[in-house]
């Protein structure tokens, strides 16, 4: 019997699966995937430089997500909207959770397999990566001079003069605060947002008044903020052990000093009064 509760269903059958496609088919019209796909191009023969230029591809993808949720993030605070700003920094968490776990793949390189396609790829170095630096300019480190690195590049140079030109997100969050009655100094809100963001006195008495305040209702926003700093720390620590197991303290590629200029970066407190603060309480 057809009906019997034992007997097995025919599956369905899926119209989609047997159909002929005209031209590309709608996923990769809307993925690019064969666009992607074709990206890898290896210089040599060498079996970890595949995982290498995907693992930098992918890094880059995900730098481009996290720009796109902090200027959203940013945009958000700017108007007061509280919720879609934390909705912003959210999501940015999640992307950078996943861009920390993309070192994966060469985590473990050793200086003999790294330096088996180094050459090849000459005075090209993450140093030059524009997107990076738009996502460390929207942490509030700005630098005219890592700027100017770019005008070789005349949209390259445009879109990242625009970020270093505009409020960080931290200084929208600041801005923000202030608004809400919060003891953010006058100074901070009319700063040069050109220059590179300085811990102040002021700015830890506002997140004081919101952590002394369990209930605060700025505290997730804090918290937030704090997840999103240590996510940026923790992906510098894992560049730099990177780098130390399969370069050591040999100069980098680009002319940079390669391990000892990843430490002055890693040294540099992203968000400074939210770690400040925690010793105040």
């Amino acid at each position: 019997m057809t009906d019997s509760p034992s007997a097995v269903a025919e599956p369905a059958a899926d119209p989609t699966s047997t159909e002929p496609l005209e031209g590309p088919s709608p996923y990769d019209t809307y993925v690019h995937a064969s666009v992607l796909n074709a990206l890898q191009q290896p210089l040599t023969e060498a079996a970890d430089e595949m995982g290498f230029l995907v693992t930098t591809q992918v890094m880059e993808l995900w730098f481009t997500l996290v720009v796109h949720e902090w200027q959203a993030a940013g945009e958000a605070f700017a108007k007061d909207d509280l919720d879609a700003g934390t909705d912003a920094l959210v999501r940015s968490a999640r992307a950078l959770t996943a861009l920390n776990a993309s070192w994966k793949p060469i985590a473990a390189l050793t200086p003999m397999q790294f330096n088996a396609f180094r050459e090849a790829f000459g005075r090209a170095s993450g140093f030059q990566s524009a997107m990076y630096r738009r996502l460390e300019f929207l942490l509030g480190q700005k630098n005219a001079g890592l700027l100017n690195n770019h005008r070789g590049d005349p949209l390259v140079h445009e879109a990242l003069a625009e970020t270093y030109r505009a409020a960080s997100l931290y200084d929208e969050v600041l801005r923000f605060l202030h608004r809400r009655g919060l003891p953010v100094p006058e100074h901070v809100v009319e700063r040069d947002v050109t220059a590179p963001y300085a811990s102040d006195p002021g700015v830890v008495a506002a997140w004081r008044e919101i952590y002394a305040a369990p209930r605060h209702e700025l505290l997730a926003l804090g918290e937030q903020l704090t997840d999103i700093a240590e996510l940026v720390a923790r992906w510098r620590f894992d560049h730099i052990m990177v780098v130390r197991r399969a370069m050591g303290a040999k100069p980098g590629s680009a002319g940079s000093s390669g391990l000892a200029w990843l430490e002055r970066r890693a040294s540099l407190p992203v968000f400074p009064e939210l770690w400040q603060v925690r010793g105040e309480l």
